[in-house]
């Protein structure tokens, strides 16, 4: 049975505009998922990025366009300079690493549920009252907002660890249990066809 380790932000737009169509390609192909939500701008910082703030105006500028025709492409709502974005991403990703651990809801629609918020809602996933929002309309018991905030904390930190060291730069970010990587949504496709033995 194939594997998949996902690693993204709730910060992330291509995350955001990833949707579950990994998951729709995990499951044709019988494959397991494993959510490693990671802190971005920690990553950028240890693997040669730059935090879209800091690029060149003409990296931002190109930025939005793309995010933009992306959205339309995909027919989903975005809203380029979001409210409450950047914002702590802690909380949320805390929340999602004790809902992997506890089961019993809807893992995959949890996460989109965080992107969403941020890019589509205009809410702030460092909010506690919008963390228990998402976990419950997922299935989740909200108070996994306030328990196992230090493992989820040490999770959170061994996520940034592990994915400098097995090769990620950016979210979304897939990686297989035969080590093939896809960076981007836009390469969910060619995850598929490699999954297929066609890549």
């Amino acid at each position: 049975m194939p594997h998949i380790d996902y690693y993204f932000a709730t910060l992330s737009p291509y995350t955001y505009l990833a949707g579950t169509r990994m998951e729709e390609v995990a499951a044709k192909h019988g494959a397991t998922i494993r959510y490693k939500p990671l802190d971005i701008m920690g990553l950028f910082g240890r693997t040669g990025g730059t935090p879209p703030p800091q690029r060149h105006i003409n990296r931002q500028e190109w930025r939005l366009q793309e995010m933009r025709r992306s959205a339309s492409k995909l027919g989903m709502k975005m809203n380029l300079k979001p409210a409450h974005w950047p914002t702590n991403p802690a909380p949320s990703s805390y929340a999602i690493i004790a809902a992997q651990t506890a089961g019993g809801g809807d893992l995959a629609g949890l996460v989109h549920g965080f992107v969403r918020a941020v890019w589509a809602e205009e809410k702030d996933v460092s909010d506690d009252a919008v963390v228990r929002a998402v976990l419950e309309a997922h299935g989740f018991d909200g108070g996994l907002a306030d328990s196992g905030m230090l493992a989820g904390a040490e999770e959170y930190a061994a996520n940034l660890e592990e994915a400098v060291e097995k090769g990620v730069f950016g979210a979304p970010f897939y990686i297989t249990d035969s080590d093939e990587r896809f960076w981007g949504q836009d390469k969910i496709e060619d995850l598929d066809l490699y999954l297929q033995g066609k890549l």
